[in-house]
């Protein structure tokens, strides 16, 4: 007995191991979408963009560390244990349930997967994985402001985005895998992964691209004068902009999700074969 829950601990710490190198993968692909879709999410109607390539000149014009990479460095390091608690969670929950990722292993694609239990494994590694992100100086800068309560402006709504959007992610990445490598036999399982990643991205984020931004606008309103809270926050974006305010940014957020995604899940389910394989 002993034996065996000494391997499921090793096994459980793979997925932790796995998801810091996949995040920190992906944060060198998708910091650049990350900065141009929150200068468009937050601007307003005196200081608007007129077009996305506008916003894009704009923020050319900086040097690398306030363009582009703009506070490259804390989230470096802080999607790497992010990433690692959220598919560590999400790993352990399926194997608390009785159930293997079908996208990794030796018996890949073996059976059906089940998918009820990883959309909720998924959720659970959502609200495991969440907490306030941002520059070391903008950390000191908010609690020196509005004390510890501040760090969590912006909490509620980004557990209303991200937990189902969570299960969603990895829901449509095992049945692409599955149902693609099952179809297309002859198409490399590195290959297949990356797309079903880029497509799990994608559709996850564009489900919850109204949220996001509400999220956004209510942490970049940093002194509590715009929005009292979420509804409030929803109803004054659409009095202001219309329906149309709440997708925005979903452009770069649909160039960002995918290469993103695919980098992540890809690195991830190769960095589980390999470290299971040792």
């Amino acid at each position: 007995m002993t034996r065996i829950l000494c391997l499921c601990d090793w096994i459980s710490m793979n997925d932790y191991i796995a998801g810091a190198i996949a995040g920190s993968a992906g944060i060198f692909v998708g910091h650049p979408f990350d900065t141009v879709k929150v200068q468009l999410q937050v601007q307003q109607s005196e200081t608007r963009y007129k077009s996305l390539s506008e916003c894009l000149s704009a923020i050319k014009k900086q040097d690398l560390s306030k363009g582009f990479f703009r506070g490259l460095s804390w989230p470096l390091l802080s999607q790497a244990v992010i990433n690692s608690v959220f598919f560590g969670i999400y790993g352990y929950t399926l194997r608390l349930m009785g159930v293997c990722s079908n996208s990794t292993g030796d018996n890949k694609h073996a059976t059906r997967p089940e998918y009820f239990k990883i959309y909720l494994a998924g959720s659970i590694g959502g609200v495991g994985s969440k907490f306030y992100k941002g520059p070391i100086q903008g950390t000191v800068d908010i609690v020196k402001m509005h004390g510890i309560h501040g760090m969590y402006r912006g909490l509620p709504v980004q557990f209303l985005r991200d937990v189902p959007a969570s299960g969603l992610y990895f829901l449509i990445f095992e049945f692409l895998n599955y149902e693609g490598s099952t179809r297309f036999k002859s198409v490399p399982p590195i290959i297949m992964n990356f797309v079903s990643g880029g497509c799990a991205g994608l559709l996850s984020w564009a489900a919850i691209i109204p949220f996001d931004v509400i999220k956004s606008r209510i942490q970049a309103d940093t002194e509590h004068k715009a929005y009292k809270g979420f509804l409030d926050c929803a109803i004054k974006s659409y009095r202001e902009d219309g329906l149309k305010v709440f997708f925005r940014g979903l452009g770069m957020v649909s160039l960002r999700a995918f290469p993103v995604n695919a980098v992540i899940l890809m690195v991830h389910t190769e960095f589980m074969d390999l470290l299971s394989s040792n």
